[in-house]
């Protein structure tokens, strides 16, 4: 079986991967001519992504997977054609079609007969069926359901852990055909491995949701559930932060039954997905409130963790204020949507002097993002936590000369290591040295 996929990101080259690795060959389209170099050597082009760096290197000296940045080339002879391109939204919530309507055409004009196109790309519902399918008929002469078929099959993987989470969930599947439907779960029944899921009510594997829209809109519903429940509990967190109650503690209690599934409290919501799959909803829903009222408060998280460090602080102008972690979340080197950005810009708009440091990032690549380094070793009156990275589980106030605060948005510090710091959090009571033992 020879197979395409289009787009070699963090989500895309792992997919690639995993199919070379079952039996397939693959060949990788991207339009960036440095990935599609770094693949053919066989070194993977971005970091962090667990267990690709060797399964790549095998593949590739296997000759299974090769790169281009030739749609021709990619697609002509392909049985399968994959689609992982990037789809993002404009500042007021539109989605930018256009690197994906360039990526279908370009997938149309090399399109051979009988060919499955199946895209993996999160879409607002009626993508699939509304826009995509009309452009590759366009571009291909051809006519789906007759000469080439195409099926909507989200990714649910995150990045870092790709690998395991293709084995751990089940690989959803939305035809716009039942012949297309079939055609895509014997594929992905080829190139996919499942854990044994005792827990899920039916058999772990290919889950044939019967059509595109259910498949998109499935897409949709899980990511935004997680961001409307994290918004709920930044509600609480504010409000038990406001009357001296550890909402930490009232979770742990509440999820100690069935019934209940609160997530975390924190500085922010980052990173490709959560942040973005919300505003395509309402794209189709734009009358969702829950929906709308959720983004709205985990986007205004920065400024509440600022707000915070403040009361506890002080005036905040002319303070030095160090950010830990630009990264969206822990160990994994993506700014996308990253709370860092927000919080910069609150600690500016009150006067402090904001700088940045992370164990991932270089200074010069925090200075192409637009922040300002922390020198190691510099003096201090303020220090957030903004990212949950490993390191900071052990770091001490010892590393930052003067300070006097600490506003810890991840609760990953230990307060022990911070003996003469103030040391507040989201949505419980500020620890003070004169409370420690």
């Amino acid at each position: 079986m020879r197979v395409a996929v289009v787009g070699l990101g963090k989500i895309g080259l792992p997919l690639a991967v995993q199919y070379a690795s079952s039996g397939v060959r693959v060949t990788g389209l991207d339009v960036d001519q440095r990935v599609v170099g770094a693949v053919n050597a066989g070194r993977e082009p971005f970091p962090g992504e667990h267990g690709l760096g060797e399964a790549l290197t095998a593949v590739v000296e296997a000759g299974a997977l090769r790169a281009t940045c030739d749609p021709a080339f990619a697609v002509e002879d392909a049985e399968v054609v994959v689609v992982v391109v990037p789809l993002v939204v404009t500042g007021d919530g539109e989605p930018d079609f256009r690197a994906m309507d360039a990526a279908t055409e370009s997938v149309g004009r090399a399109l051979a007969p009988g060919a499955l196109v199946a895209y993996e790309t999160t879409l607002p519902v009626g993508t699939t069926r509304q826009r995509w399918v009309p452009r590759l008929e366009a571009a291909s002469g051809l006519v789906q359901g007759d000469d080439f078929d195409v099926v909507f099959s989200p990714e649910r993987v995150l990045t870092g852990r790709v690998f395991a989470d293709l084995r751990r969930y089940p690989k959803l599947v939305g035809g716009l055909s039942a012949r297309g439907a079939d055609r895509a779960r014997a594929f992905y029944e080829r190139v996919l491995q499942f854990d044994d899921r005792p827990d899920l009510g039916r058999p772990n594997g290919v889950w044939d949701l019967g059509t595109a829209e259910a498949a998109e809109l499935a897409k949709l519903a899980e990511t935004t559930y997680r961001d409307v429940n994290i918004a709920l509990a930044n509600e609480f967190a504010v409000f038990a932060g406001r009357n001296g109650i550890d909402v930490d503690v009232v979770i742990d209690a509440c999820n100690s039954q069935p019934y209940s599934h609160l997530h975390r409290p924190g500085i922010a919501v980052g990173g490709h997905c959560i942040p973005v799959y919300p505003q395509l909803y309402l794209w189709n829903d734009p009358d969702a409130s829950v929906v709308s009222t959720a983004r709205r408060r985990n986007a205004a998280m920065p400024e509440h963790a600022v707000a915070v460090l403040e009361r506890l602080h002080g005036d905040l102008a002319g303070e030095r204020v160090v950010v830990l972690g630009a990264s969206y979340r822990g160990g994994v080197q993506e700014t996308a949507f990253s709370g860092v950005f927000g919080t910069v810009a609150a600690l500016r708009a009150r006067g402090a002097l904001a700088s940045v440091s992370d164990p991932l990032y270089t200074d010069a690549e925090l200075v192409g993002l637009g922040l300002v380094p922390h020198r190691a070793g510099a003096p201090v009156e303020a220090a957030i936590v903004q990212a949950d990275h490993a390191e900071y589980a052990t770091l001490g106030e010892d590393s930052f000369p003067g300070v006097r605060t600490l506003l810890d948005g991840r609760r990953v510090i230990d307060t022990a290591r911070w003996p003469s710091t103030t040391v507040g959090s989201i949505g419980a009571p500020p620890v003070r040295p004169a409370h420690r033992p």
